[in-house]
């Protein structure tokens, strides 16, 4: 297992334990791409990439209690404080949040530390996620770069677990089979998954027989965990997809060209529309 380490002025291929913020500024040279940056290159148009890239839109609230979620299942991230206030729209309470974030903390309303709480402590209930996660068995929130036919990488893995699995939390509306198979879909998860086990295997943090797995838990009572990885099919599309990223990347940086949507003459009618007229 390669030692977490400072990043240093110049970064080298590695794994290194670095503030998320410092993570998402991209601290490589000329810019890397990451798995997010892959699932919007697979599914945008590279004008749209580039817009995103250069405007990142600050936090929002689902992606926030998202990460306090994280904190407290994982035993790092930023702190999590509490606001207890009836109301949040008053000019005292907007600047003590805007304090909160500044600093690099999170503000909760009571209900909601409550329910993260809650939330963490049903994931520690359940055997085997409790097992995956469990504290001292790897390291939080570590961050990896690595470099792929010139093109710079990174990925920051929620959980490197000492015998060499990536871990991978998350939140989840439902985890019914059915809405899971459609999350990973949408959210590209099972390109997320070949990405960051690319990355493992390239700086030779993870064994190639533990494919990564995805603790993935319900947001409302009683706070249902799945523990899963994507199925062989799913991950040669993911792999599929994140070759395409990687290309297109790779040729646009080199030219400094992000182009928009390709010329479109002619627009037919969805598939199923003409099914009915055949």
């Amino acid at each position: 297992m390669t030692a977490a380490v400072e990043a240093p002025a110049a970064v080298e291929p590695g794994l290194y334990d670095i503030p998320a913020e410092l993570y998402h500024s991209d601290p490589i040279p000329g810019g890397s791409l990451s798995s997010s940056g892959a699932r919007k290159l697979a599914s945008e148009c590279p004008a749209k990439f580039k817009h995103w890239l250069d405007n990142r839109e600050p936090p929002k609230k689902v992606l926030e209690f998202g990460t306090a979620a994280h904190s407290l299942v994982l035993e790092d991230g930023p702190e999590l404080v509490l606001v207890d206030a009836a109301r949040w729209d008053t000019n005292a309470i907007k600047a003590e949040l805007r304090s909160i974030r500044d600093a690099g903390n999170i503000p909760l309303k009571r209900h909601e530390l409550d329910q993260v709480k809650a939330m963490a402590a049903a994931l520690r209930a359940h055997p085997e996620a409790a097992r995956l996660l469990e504290p001292g068995s790897g390291v939080a929130e570590q961050s990896a770069f690595w470099e792929d036919r010139g093109v710079w990488r990174r990925s920051r893995f929620d959980w490197l677990r000492n015998d060499g699995q990536l871990v991978d939390y998350k939140t989840a509306r439902s985890c019914r089979r059915e809405d899971l198979e459609k999350a990973f879909n949408e959210h590209g998860y099972h390109q997320q998954q070949d990405f960051y086990e690319a990355g493992g295997i390239a700086l030779d943090l993870v064994d190639p027989e533990r494919p990564m797995q995805f603790v993935l838990q319900e947001k409302d009572p009683p706070y249902l965990v799945v523990v899963t990885t994507c199925d062989p099919m799913a991950r040669e599309i993911g792999r599929h997809l994140n070759e395409v990223a990687l290309n297109t990347y790779a040729i646009c940086r080199e030219n400094d060209e992000w182009p928009g949507y390709l010329p479109n003459p002619m627009t037919a009618l969805p598939s199923w529309v003409e099914r009915q007229y055949a």
